[in-house]
């Protein structure tokens, strides 16, 4: 059985689509279908339910789909023994990114891992879902790292290290009633219209929790999937926004918006996760490079 026809399998199960797996494998449509063609004939069954419309799993391909998964953790394990023997780290790695991360300095961090270790490929990716999708990936080992922006508690069974700690700000119009307070609380702000991350994010979790502990709702009449685009719908007058302080920082000219502390203590985590057990040593390699260039919090 060739494991390149199960990378095939395992791109299309993830993606649910032949064209979306074939862009990701940086391999042509034609040769993806083909190679799971053949891996269809060698274990005796269809892996997916094939429409012109969507694709779906069969449930012969759910079963096999963590089997192929941990098939290729093995090859790839595999591999890496003769590479430590060479003295060298290779492999993949699917990293998993969150938007607003400029003050990390990233492309430079991993810069320096790529000529520290040359024969590692690096892919990096976003979720729909946000945080709460990345987390779900790396423990379905779709992903290898990923940053994540929710509290160690809901990080349980992944491997995490806290990164960043910083306080939640409210941004207001400067119109705003409160935009010249020294602080306010986001219950005075609760007759607003907010601005928010999708359900998922990291950051709209912890406010979405904090108001369900209070017993308070509100109203979030615009969602953006970017992060740092919240100040400036804020400045238009779409509504306010609760976001961790970075958010505010990375903004610092632009006009029609200022950023109040909270009088409530909301602290946001930015963590980097991996699977608890079983990871490749590139996945060692960049733990331990982020470790010596992102210390903890």
């Amino acid at each position: 059985m060739d494991t390149r026809h199960l990378e095939y399998f395992v791109a299309v199960a993830e993606e649910l689509s032949f064209t979306r797996a074939a862009e990701r494998l940086q391999a042509v449509q034609s040769t993806v279908s083909s190679g799971v063609a053949v891996l269809e004939r060698e274990v005796g069954t269809a892996l997916f339910i094939r429409s012109t419309r969507h694709v779906a799993l069969t449930r012969a391909g759910s079963d096999l789909l963590p089997r192929a998964r941990t098939a290729l953790d093995a090859v790839s394990q595999m591999r890496s023994v003769g590479a430590r023997v060479r003295g060298a780290v290779t492999g993949s790695l699917r990293v998993g990114m969150l938007t607003n991360l400029e003050s990390l300095r990233l492309p430079e961090i991993f810069g320096a891992f790529h000529r520290a270790h040359p024969g590692v490929e690096l892919s990096m990716r976003t979720s729909p879902r946000g945080s709460t999708g990345l987390v779900h990936d790396v423990r379905r080992s779709r992903l290898d790292v990923a940053f994540c922006g929710l509290a160690l508690a809901d990080l349980t069974g992944v491997h995490a290290q806290v990164l960043r700690r910083q306080p939640f700000v409210a941004l207001l119009p400067s119109g705003h009633p409160y935009a010249t307070a020294r602080s306010v609380a986001i219950e005075d702000l609760l007759a607003d219209d907010f601005v928010e991350m999708p359900v998922g994010f990291g950051n709209r979790r912890v406010v979405d929790d904090w108001l369900v502990t209070a017993g308070l709702r509100r109203r979030v009449t615009l969602e953006v999937p970017d992060l740092s685009t919240v100040p400036a719908y804020v400045a238009a007058g779409l509504g306010v926004a609760v976001v961790p302080e970075q958010t505010a920082v990375d903004a610092p000219e632009l006009t029609g918006v200022v950023a109040v502390p909270l009088e409530e203590h909301l602290v946001w985590e930015l963590s980097v996760i991996a699977r608890a057990e079983g990871r490749s040593p590139a996945v060692d390699a960049l733990l331990a490079h982020l470790a010596r260039h992102l210390p903890s919090a």
